[in-house]
């Protein structure tokens, strides 16, 4: 599998639908570790089934303290901002 840089921002388009949600679980511990405590999740706006998908795992993680839509200019409803909790010393 190829290494994607951690960065702010993850686009779920490159991965197939069946493999969206545990892409974007593992990219969030990924990017929790390297310290980051926003991050935006680019799923596309399309149906509404992966963001639907996105934010049921999002919800299930106690390291997400909030998530909601992007701004207009970060991609609106097409994307999804997640604040991080900071990790316990």
């Amino acid at each position: 599998m190829k290494r994607l840089p951690i960065e702010d921002s993850f686009d779920l388009h490159a991965f197939h639908p069946r493999e969206a949600v545990s892409a974007a679980a593992d990219y969030l511990d990924a990017a929790r570790q390297k310290g980051l405590t926003e991050v935006r999740l680019i799923h596309g706006k399309g149906t509404g089934a992966r963001r639907a998908e996105i934010r049921r795992m999002l919800a299930s993680r106690p390291d997400v303290e909030e998530f909601s839509d992007a701004t207009p200019d970060r991609g609106s409803y097409g994307a999804t901002l997640v604040r991080l909790r900071r990790p316990r010393a």
